[in-house]
């Protein structure tokens, strides 16, 4: 069986409507992740602002229901779009917040994804020491959970050292 993905603006109409659905039904946890997923559709449209304020959205009703996972989550993809917009510092502490989060409550996959893109975040700014240390980390969790990002972080380290 093949899976259907949506063209963001499909997704952007679909996800808003799922949105709005589950915050008329009552269903916070449900509205969040349709307000994480609306924004990625936003970000892939390169609508930045609108993938912040979904993003930042979903992380309010993150954090009113005690949802760590989407907590972290939502983090993560504002510090992701902090980076698009050139606010490198900005997404660092987004995804220094993402990492803590995961590593309370044991997300290695989360906790290998923040490290990577905090490796990210400091090689923008040429902070080519940190990036390592991050990325080293990263690799190390993606091994262990045999998680194919580690070979894209491999690729990283490797042009680092170049």
């Amino acid at each position: 069986m093949s899976s259907m993905r949506l063209h963001p603006h499909d997704g952007i109409k679909w996800w808003t409507e799922a949105a709005e659905g589950a915050g008329l039904s009552g269903d916070r946890r449900g509205e969040g992740a349709a307000l994480g997923n609306l924004g990625a559709a936003y970000a892939a449209l390169g609508e930045t602002a609108k993938a912040i304020d979904c993003h930042g959205q979903a992380l309010v009703i993150a954090r009113e229901i005690g949802d760590r996972r989407g907590e972290g989550a939502a983090l993560c993809n504002l510090g992701n779009a902090y980076v698009g917009l050139g606010e490198t510092a900005k997404a660092i502490d987004y995804h220094g917040q993402a990492l803590v989060i995961s590593r309370e409550i044991g997300d290695r996959r989360s906790e290998g994804n923040a490290l990577a893109n905090l490796g990210a975040a400091y090689k923008i700014l040429d902070r080519g020491a940190e990036a390592r240390d991050a990325w080293v980390a990263a690799l190390a969790i993606f091994e262990a959970i045999g998680d194919p990002n580690a070979t894209r972080v491999r690729e990283w380290l490797a042009r680092l050292a170049d």
